[in-house]
């Protein structure tokens, strides 16, 4: 929500918008890039791929979403913009691996 203050000085008067920090973020909603279990690849190609597609993965990060996809069929890759989800979810797709997104709640 705006406001907005009146100043007032001698030789002109102006008016300052004064917008709260928190409105200040428009955030976008965020997606989940999922895994699904892969019965083809080996598990050491998939905990490879994860972590050329997302590099940020570290080989631990990637061994357990993959060990969260052996056994329970989905592991969650991460959270992010639609726009890197996407990149992610077809990269990996590119390599052979099911993968999917759907929007954050």
């Amino acid at each position: 929500m705006q406001s907005i203050n009146l100043e007032q000085s001698l030789s002109n008067n102006s008016a300052v918008i004064e917008i709260k920090p928190a409105e200040l973020k428009n955030k976008s909603p965020k997606y989940k890039v999922l895994l699904h279990n892969d019965p083809i690849n080996s598990m050491e190609y998939v905990t490879l791929a994860l972590r050329e597609v997302v590099p940020q993965l570290s080989e631990q990060d990637a061994i357990s979403i993959m060990l969260e996809a052996h056994n329970t069929g989905i592991g969650l890759v991460i959270i992010c913009d639609l726009e890197p989800a996407e990149f992610y979810s077809e990269s990996l797709k590119s390599k052979g691996i099911s993968s999917s997104i759907e929007k954050d709640d």
